[in-house]
């Protein structure tokens, strides 16, 4: 399992490259923004059609990760489906296998801002969530101290042979950690948008997504790209060299 070691408020952390954050001393994995059912949302209200696979890729990508680290808890951070309704519109077979998943766990789903948690799926459904040192909430607060939050979708671009590579990224400080999206169609937002900068202090450090994660220190300094805005739809893509 290719990782990079996050420390945040004393808790030993690895980010994976999936997008989801692994905490070993406490077998907890935490994924943020899956927007299950989002293709059809798309599709249904805007006429956009997307590839109707993402909540099955998404799934699965999900089921490798807790059989690769056997978690004893998952905490999904808010914004597990579209909205309402495609929680109500999940297929029974993507149903039975989040049931399946979350049999034998301690499974907490965080209120997000586009739906409050599916009521209907069993776990516990929570504003935030305290774990020893850390706090796990949807939307990052400014004052706040040894928190793991989404929302954001954060995005890196990275200059590699020439040509510039992004990737959904993690983006940390010694105060807080900004989840990526984990769901497969998700916009977002580039590390150097202006929203960033009340949350996060100029030694922030991001690690990029992928096959092999990477990290990328003092980001701020390295990022060429200020001020872009980045919301398209993106698939989620492994490689570094891709």
């Amino acid at each position: 399992m290719n990782t990079c070691p996050i420390d945040l408020a004393g808790a030993r952390l690895q980010a994976l490259g999936s997008g989801a954050l692994w905490w070993p001393g406490e077998r907890t994995l935490t994924v943020s923004d899956l927007h299950l059912g989002k293709s059809e949302r798309m599709a249904q209200r805007s006429g956009s059609l997307l590839p109707p696979y993402e909540t099955l890729e998404t799934l699965t990508r999900l089921a490798s990760d807790l059989d690769t680290t056997r978690p004893a808890r998952v905490i999904c951070l808010g914004d597990s489906f579209d909205d309402r309704l495609a929680e109500i519109a999940l297929p029974d077979p993507f149903r039975m296998t989040l049931a399946q998943m979350m049999a034998g766990r301690d499974w907490i789903w965080i209120e997000g801002n586009h739906d409050p948690g599916p009521t209907e799926l069993g776990g516990s459904h929570l504003a935030q969530f305290q774990l020893g040192p850390l706090v796990f909430r949807h939307i990052a607060e400014t004052a706040a101290s040894g928190e793991v939050s989404g929302h954001y979708h954060p995005k890196f671009t990275l200059p590699v042979r020439g040509r510039s590579i992004t990737r959904a990224a993690f983006l940390h400080d010694c105060h807080r950690i900004i989840m990526p999206a984990y769901g497969t169609y998700t916009g977002g937002l580039r590390a150097s948008d202006p929203c960033f900068e009340p949350l996060l202090d100029e030694n922030a450090s991001a690690v990029m997504t992928g096959l092999n994660p990477v990290a990328v220190p003092r980001f701020r300094g390295l990022d060429r790209s200020r001020n872009s805005r980045e919301t398209r739809p993106f698939r989620h893509q492994r490689g570094i060299s891709d």
